[in-house]
């Protein structure tokens, strides 16, 4: 009984096509009428599903056969009976197995192509007449399977078949059938195989279309927590450097207060900038903002710079790095002093950030700074990796993107250190690094 759940699995494929349309036209009708009334692009006809129902007419050219057999014009009428029969169920099977690729490339399939070419020829030779037309329905159905390279060769074979058959049965008017049967071979191959790279297109451009919305919302989630992780990590300091100094230095407390008011408006221009997509970072400006908000929280920064003028891209990347390692010792560290050092040669560039913190600190400048190290206080397995926070996570990705490495963990002496490796001429990331999930 396996034959019976093979035909009620593809009665259900059938009814799920023929839903899935008729949803699609629902959706087309109402885009063509909003697009009418708005004056619009008007969208594309999905068109019909893909299913042999498109081939099932042409069965047609054999009603000659038929009114032959039932007007008693045909000797041994119960054999012709059984060929037609079937030759018309295989000319089913075929053509509806032929809209799928694994069906239509299946050794059934093609088995049943060649029984429907022995029916086929059996019938010519055995009848002619308007028998003959078979062959145009059997170049249909090996066009409608076998689409490719060989197909040309195939198609002169079935139509050499005809015409030899057709030529011992009807003399010159092989030539009708021949040409029939080449044409319908090509035919249909050509524009099934036509209408199926349209609908690949479709669904590629589909697809693209998707993994751009994607990309999209995973660079500005990206910006935005690197943006505002390090932006309200420095405003949280200096407020609170501010109302330490408020009651015994207020011109120091009004420095501060000053220094939140410039945070807060590069944050809303860094904002803007990362909505549209133009954000350049600058390393110097990462730089100039580490010192200051390593400074209000009585952390020591020491700048250390050497190498050759660095390409944009590379600046950037830097930049990010920079800004993420000094937003964790502001929040996590308790150090009392860091070091940032960029040492540049011809061919690569090496930025090292180092703390004499407790080497705590999650990666994440929005962590809560336990990630790091396990309940005893050693150092976990994934801060000793560079991977244990989100911030670092994303950072190591955009590196690796651009020819780069990132490592961050626990100093030997002490402190954490983030050292990032590049080389001179970085790229930014490539698609396949922004469509990773940070």
């Amino acid at each position: 009984m396996s034959w019976i759940r093979e035909v009620t699995c593809q009665v259900r494929q059938w009814q799920t096509a023929r839903a899935r349309w008729r949803a699609d036209m629902e959706r087309f009708k109402a885009e063509q009428r909003a697009a009418r009334k708005s004056g619009g692009k008007m969208p594309e006809n999905p068109g019909p599903p893909p299913t042999g129902f498109a081939l099932l007419p042409w069965l047609l050219m054999g009603m000659g056969a038929f009114s032959n057999l039932l007007q008693g014009e045909t000797p041994n009428p119960w054999i012709g009976g059984l060929g037609l029969l079937t030759f018309n169920s295989l000319y089913i099977y075929v053509t509806f197995r032929a809209f799928v690729k694994q069906t239509r490339e299946a050794r059934s399939t093609r088995l049943a192509l060649v029984l429907m070419g022995l029916v086929t020829c059996g019938l010519a030779l055995g009848y002619g007449g308007s028998w003959l037309y078979f062959f145009p329905l059997l170049g249909l159905a090996t066009g409608a399977v076998l689409r490719g390279p060989r197909l040309g060769q195939i198609g002169l074979g079935v139509t050499a078949l005809a015409a030899v058959v057709s030529f011992y049965r009807a003399g010159w008017d092989a030539v009708n059938v021949a040409y029939g049967t080449f044409l319908s071979t090509m035919v249909t191959a050509a524009i099934l195989s036509l209408s199926e790279a349209v609908r690949e297109l479709r669904a590629a451009r589909e697809e693209l279309a998707r993994r751009a919305v994607e990309k999209e919302r995973l660079r500005f989630s990206r910006d935005l927590h690197d943006l505002l992780g390090h932006t309200l990590s420095v405003i949280v300091v200096k407020s609170e450097a501010a109302r330490r100094l408020a009651h015994r230095d207020l011109d120091a407390a009004l420095v501060q207060v000053t220094d939140i008011e410039s945070v807060g408006r590069q944050a809303l221009t860094e904002i803007r900038e990362a909505v549209t997509g133009y954000r350049e970072g600058s390393l110097a400006t990462e730089l100039d903002g580490a010192r200051s908000a390593l400074s209000a929280m009585g952390v020591e920064p020491v700048v250390r710079q050497s190498g050759p003028p660095l390409v944009p891209q590379t600046e950037a990347l830097l930049g990010w790095v920079v800004r993420e390692a000094v937003t964790n010792v502001v929040r996590h560290s308790g150090a009392t002093r860091c070091e940032i050092t960029l040492d540049g040669t011809p061919d690569r560039v090496r930025l090292t950030i180092t703390d004499d913190g407790d080497g705590g600190g999650d990666g994440d400048g929005n962590g809560d700074g336990d990630q790091g190290r396990d309940r005893d206080g050693v150092p976990s397995a994934s801060s000793a990796l560079g991977i244990g926070g989100t911030g670092l996570k994303g950072l190591t990705e955009r590196l690796t993107a651009a020819g780069g490495s990132l490592r961050a963990g626990p100093s030997p002496r002490g402190g954490f250190t983030v050292t990032a490796e590049l080389p001179v001429e970085g790229q930014l990331p490539t698609e396949s690094a922004e469509l990773s999930v940070f």
